[in-house]
């Protein structure tokens, strides 16, 4: 395939990283927390930190470029799916009527995400918005083992799922960033 853009890494030290373990803000802050619920959390930051690196640089257009007919799957379409998510998640905690969801039914996360920067701008506020939400109601619950919302899920549940869906996604993320324009993931 002639169209298929050359493997590159900002990375000098370890040329098949992201970047520089020294330059690499996920990694910044020395050892990690102490306790179940501080690792869990630094654990999700990274996530949501390294999705966010994988869509830097990158035009509208770029974003919104889907992998492989017949998927809708491109990163533009993984921020706004991972904001539904977030709010999916709230939806499972917090008492009384769940709030709709952010882009409507039937895939519309992936299936809008169109090449235009006040969609790109809109999802990437949209995401910060109902993960700092979730985080909010998740703060008032912070033993991991206590049971919470309809369902009865642990605390210590929710946040691993939350962990298991970004991880997925950054998969998904390093193998879209790649196609795009051939930098490589870590």
């Amino acid at each position: 395939m002639k169209d298929v853009p050359e493997r590159w890494s900002q990375a000098s030290v370890y040329p098949d990283m992201w970047a520089d373990p020294a330059d690499d803000p996920r990694y910044s802050d020395g050892v990690s927390p102490d306790g179940e619920l501080a690792t869990v959390q630094d654990y999700l930051s990274s996530y949501r930190l390294t999705l966010l690196m994988k869509c830097e640089g990158l035009s509208p257009e770029q974003l919104a470029r889907r992998s492989v007919p017949p998927s809708t799957m491109s990163l533009l379409g993984l921020l706004r799916h991972l904001a539904e998510a977030e709010r999916d998640w709230r939806n499972w905690i917090v008492p009384g009527e769940p709030a709709p969801k952010v882009y409507g039914e039937c895939d519309a996360d992936f299936e809008q995400a169109v090449g235009e920067q006040t969609t790109v701008d809109g999802a990437l506020d949209d995401l910060a918005r109902e993960q700092a939400a979730t985080d909010l109601a998740l703060a008032e619950h912070p033993d991991p083992a206590e049971r919470i919302g309809e369902r009865g899920i642990a605390v210590r549940e929710l946040w691993v799922h939350r962990i298991e869906e970004y991880a997925r996604h950054c998969g998904h993320a390093d193998l879209l960033r790649e196609c795009i324009d051939g930098r490589v993931g870590q």
